[in-house]
């Protein structure tokens, strides 16, 4: 094996010594052109145009665009209406007790009580003012709602020792033409009616005339003294 490379190496030694020896084959072999400077170097053209630079752009400035903002909704203010004028009600007037007993019509209709009671009025208090007749009829009438004295006006009246123009339980005839029968009618439909407040409460059950001194006045309480005569509790 050994022999054999060294034939191969003989063989190839001896071809490249005849390709060395043959001069015309070399000739053939075609020069290359020689590198140089002009060869390597691009065609510049010999002017170069100018180049025109566009114009600066103006500087930026930084100026702040307004930009419309919406309005803010803003809470709803209390409008707070005008004051209505006050109205001012005109209350009627309380008519006085005097307007009432002006007005007081006499229709003939009243009844036994209304009777008894205005003749009471007529013969203890006709020369009274109003407010003094009005106070001795609801006397009478405090009397009948006391329970201690009889229930009805006219049994009030006639009680015995109790009113002194009574004579054996019969209540004398009033001038029915007068016009203090007239009055006495009227005090006794306002005292029934309570058209008008009491000139007296009601536990005021007792009361004389100022000319006289009855022992019971001593137990009781006085409360007040209309006209002529003294009321007592």
């Amino acid at each position: 094996m050994i022999a054999a490379v060294r034939a191969g190496v003989v063989a190839g030694c001896a071809l490249l010594v005849a390709l060395a020896a043959t001069p015309s084959q070399a000739a053939e072999i075609p020069a290359l052109p020689t590198a140089t400077a002009a060869n390597i170097a691009p065609t510049v053209p010999a002017t170069i145009p100018a180049i025109t630079l566009p114009a600066p752009l103006p500087a930026l400035t930084s100026t702040r665009i307004p930009i419309a903002q919406p309005p803010i909704a803003q809470p709803p203010m209390a409008v707070q209406a005008p004051a209505a004028p006050a109205l001012t009600i005109a209350k009627p007037a309380t008519p006085s007790l005097h307007d009432l007993v002006i007005s007081y019509v006499d229709r003939r209709d009243q009844d036994a009580e209304q009777q008894c009671l205005a003749q009471a009025v007529f013969f203890e208090a006709r020369g009274e003012t109003l407010e003094g007749q009005l106070a001795v009829a609801q006397v009478v009438l405090n009397r009948a709602a006391s329970g201690t004295f009889p229930s009805s006006i006219c049994a009030v009246v006639t009680q015995p020792a109790q009113f002194s123009f009574v004579r054996r339980g019969r209540i004398p005839e009033a001038d029915r033409s007068s016009e203090c029968w007239h009055k006495a009618l009227a005090i006794a439909d306002i005292a029934r009616k309570r058209a008008l407040a009491g000139e007296v409460a009601s536990d005021v059950l007792w009361y004389h005339a100022t000319y006289v001194s009855p022992s019971w006045g001593r137990q009781k309480t006085r409360v007040a003294q209309i006209g002529s005569h003294i009321f007592y509790s």
